[in-house]
């Protein structure tokens, strides 16, 4: 006998991004509005704040809505369910790493987009105090244990230390332009060389909770 049955469609190829932006909208219509949300790429979506915060002597209201591989055209187009869905009171912005990784990278690019995204938060949410946080250093010169030196050459050729400077002082201007406030949290993060403490990382960008530790320390005069 023929089986004339269909076969099955292929499933669509999975958008970890998308998927992401979904199920914060869902997770937003089952949270408090006027709390303090975070925003950005992996290096604030592995923030691990609420974790740590359980040792504080004051408890926060904190809703992570980084997410991997963000770039700042990214956060602009997911605005809604990264921020204004949650009608935060405060705000900790940290995007535009990715930015200085990508092939063809341009400051004044990123710098623009970042402009945008402070303007559409002026306009949507005139209360919020928003806090730019500065970009993290990186360390290109350890050999990591798990992740081979080779693998992220092309990565540091870009997002360089030098680099990563000369974006936090033009983002510490963006910053003054809105009026908000600009926090240089990378005190205690380096080493004498001005790189990224070794031991805080796991390839030279991404951070421990160690790091995050010192991060969250920083952060503590404004949360």
């Amino acid at each position: 006998m023929t089986n004339t049955s269909k076969e099955p469609a292929l499933p669509e190829v999975h958008d970890e991004k998308k998927e992401k932006i979904r199920k914060y909208h869902i997770l937003n219509q089952l949270a408090l509005k006027g709390q303090t949300v975070l925003a950005g790429s992996s290096l604030m979506e592995f923030f691990p704040i609420n974790e740590m915060q359980m040792k504080l002597e004051t408890r926060y209201c904190i809703y992570n809505r980084g997410i991997a591989g963000y770039v700042t055209v990214d956060l602009l187009a997911s605005m809604e369910a990264c921020i204004f869905e949650l009608e935060p009171s405060k705000l900790f912005i940290n995007i535009g790493t990715n930015d200085i990784s990508a092939p063809g990278y341009q400051l004044g690019h990123l710098l623009a987009n970042y402009d945008e995204i402070l303007t559409q938060l002026a306009r949507r949410l005139p209360d919020c105090r928003v806090y730019v946080m500065a970009y993290y250093p990186v360390n290109a010169k350890v050999e990591f244990p798990f992740v081979p030196k080779a693998s992220m050459e092309e990565v540091f050729q870009r997002r360089t230390n030098k680099a990563i400077r000369e974006a936090n002082r033009a983002i510490e201007r963006l910053a003054a332009k809105h009026n908000h406030t600009f926090i240089d949290v990378n005190e205690g993060l380096t080493d004498e060389e001005g790189n990224l403490k070794s031991e805080f990382s796991s390839d030279g960008i991404h951070i421990y909770a160690n790091g995050y530790a010192v991060i969250l320390n920083n952060l503590m005069p404004y949360l």
